[in-house]
């Protein structure tokens, strides 16, 4: 099984090879620093499955690359992807299985889970580490949440890009309220980021 490792830490890639080494039947066959590196490198050694951070510096993120080499999959050589992340928020995983990641693994998951998740992802089948897959299934089964006219005002806003003062500006509030309201919006769509609200308001279509 052919394998390319996307991380920009080189010890961490370092880690991953010689673990790989040690189970049979994997062979890594290139190493990816950043998304545009790995998509040049999986067009050139065309691996089975490519290890996929999330966090990857500046350029490429690793949910856009995920989305560019899941694209490839009608292809005969095309790769699938499993996220390899130290990140397991909603918004995380949402936007990864979206983009097309066949798995969703985190770091800290036993050497024996990653062999397992990487046959899985190889046979087609999806791989989510258990904290993962509790979240997606609390997801499933929780009702979309109930947001204020108010916070859906503060959403669309940040939708488009605005920071807390331009929103202020925009709904005639101050800065501390759409602070408030931000801190209450972040809290029931279980983020802890602007653009992780924003990727859940969109994926639970809460934004019009």
């Amino acid at each position: 099984m052919r394998l390319l490792l996307c991380d920009d830490h080189a010890v961490v890639r370092a880690g991953l090879r010689a673990l790989l080494s040690s189970s049979e039947g994997f062979e890594v066959v290139g190493e990816a620093g950043s998304g545009e590196e790995a998509l040049a490198v999986a067009a050139r050694v065309r691996p089975d499955i490519v290890l996929m951070d999330l966090q990857l510096g500046g350029g490429m993120d690793g949910v856009t690359a995920t989305r560019r080499l899941s694209a490839r999959e009608g292809e005969k050589s095309g790769p699938r992807v499993l996220v390899l992340t130290m990140f397991d928020t909603d918004a995380d995983v949402t936007r990864a299985i979206e983009a097309g990641a066949s798995g969703y693994l985190l770091k800290a998951e036993r050497p024996e889970e990653l062999f397992a998740a990487i046959r899985n992802a190889a046979s087609g089948r999806t791989a989510l580490s258990a904290p993962v897959a509790d979240r997606v299934l609390a997801q499933l089964r929780s009702p979309r949440p109930a947001l204020s006219e108010r916070e859906r005002d503060i959403l669309q806003q940040l939708a488009r890009g605005l920071g807390n003062r331009e929103i202020a500006h925009v709904l005639f509030i101050s800065e501390a309220t759409v602070k408030t309201h931000l801190g209450r919006i972040y809290s029931k769509l279980g983020v802890d980021t602007r653009a992780g609200a924003v990727a859940v308001a969109k994926e639970q279509r809460l934004l019009p």
